[in-house]
């Protein structure tokens, strides 16, 4: 079976789980907990980074790290992994979603402000939203598949109301907007480490960002708001700590950052060579405003939904590969049902369910992606 995205463990992975295992430090304390934040920081180009145990407790943490708490609204896109509303949700907030650009599959710049100047007001120094009376407390963009949105616009509307704007860089690393680094375009960028991401630790995530003050407050809360070594604590905080064996596999991996992201663009200008002009088939979005860390790749089916994707998906794993639908959106996720939402968001609902992801891991060879295209092909026809 060709996967359709696994770990590339073929570095220094062993080597350093080796280190941790004969050193006993495998729990929450050790050198690559303290080496992955510095590599981490190094990556997004920001002063400061904090390791967690996910990129889902990472966005948690970020989010109640810039005060926002119950009964309030975070602005996000409905075209994202339940995750990033989820996080949301932990903090007794409710999602404000958004819909995307077809160009980036990422939260549409331009309707994010008309909702925002159509529907809030701004009252004492808080923007208020009207029907609901809550206020909005954060934006929270995604760089969906590692495609970044217009941060440019989305950072200026941001300023403008006095919001935090929060990054959902899960699948990100290694993009790049504008010729900035990922931590240059949000006031904290937070990463995900899971086993299918391009860059793993097997789990665990990273919040970084450059306020010295804010960053030292997400570390504290990240460790249970510890004061001393006699157990006292401060504040209501988290065990979201990531282990020195999960920081041990992504020093390993982010020593390669570079390599694998090289090859996951390689892979999508494969796939999209391969694919375009056929019939029936578009291809996945790579924004000329940027570059793209291409996390997956894959094509969208002009026709037909989830049904047509189910069966494709079944033909393909007849012939050995592995392949799989793509997120279905917040708004139409049972928990979220009566989440606030925009005016429309018809490019979401009528993209989700034509997607189809492709083989696309690291360490994929070019005979197998040629496979993997010929197959693909031969079904469509």
């Amino acid at each position: 079976m060709i996967p359709l995205a696994v770990p590339n463990l073929s570095g220094n992975e062993r080597a350093y789980l080796n280190k941790c295992i004969d050193t006993t430090f495998v729990s929450s304390v050790g050198e690559f907990v303290n080496r992955i934040e510095e590599m981490a920081a190094k990556q997004c180009n920001t002063k400061y980074a904090v390791a967690t145990s996910s990129g889902t407790t990472g966005l948690h943490l970020a989010l109640t790290g810039c005060g926002v708490k119950e009964n309030e609204l975070v602005i996000i896109p409905t075209f994202t992994f339940i995750a990033t509303a989820n996080a949301v949700a932990h903090c007794g907030a409710t999602p404000w979603l958004m819909d995307i650009s077809p160009e980036s599959w990422a939260m549409d710049a331009d309707q994010l402000k008309q909702e925002i100047d159509t529907n809030t007001i701004f009252e004492n120094g808080r923007l208020i939203h009207k029907e609901t009376g809550k206020r909005v407390a954060a934006i929270m963009p995604v760089y969906t598949l590692g495609n970044i949105p217009e941060m440019d616009k989305i950072r200026e509307i941001a300023k403008a109301y006095g919001l935090p704007l929060i990054a959902d860089a899960a699948a990100a690393i290694g993009a790049v907007y504008k010729g900035k680094a990922l931590g240059e375009l949000a006031d904290l960028t937070v990463l995900s480490f899971n086993g299918n991401k391009t860059v793993t630790a097997g789990g665990g995530g990273i919040v970084a960002g450059n306020d010295e003050a804010l960053m030292k407050k997400l570390k504290h809360l990240s460790t249970t708001a510890r004061v001393t070594a006699e157990y006292d604590h401060d504040m209501v905080g988290f065990n979201y700590r990531m282990t020195n064996i999960q920081a041990a596999v992504g020093c390993a991996q982010l020593e390669r950052t570079d390599e694998f992201v090289k090859r996951k663009r390689e892979i999508r200008s494969f796939y999209n060579n391969e694919f375009n002009g056929i019939k029936g088939v578009s291809l996945f979005p790579v924004p000329s405003y940027e570059e793209s860390s291409c996390w997956f790749s894959g094509i969208v089916i002009d026709e037909g939904g989830l049904d047509e994707i189910r069966q494709l998906c079944s033909k393909l794993r007849e012939k050995e590969i592995e392949s799989r639908s793509f997120w279905k959106p917040v708004h139409l996720q049972k928990p979220y049902e009566n989440a606030l939402k925009a005016s429309s968001l018809e490019i979401s609902s009528k993209l989700w369910n034509r997607i189809l992801t492709l083989p696309c891991s690291t360490n994929i060879t070019n005979d197998e992606l040629k496979y993997v295209s010929d197959c693909v092909k031969e079904i469509l026809s």
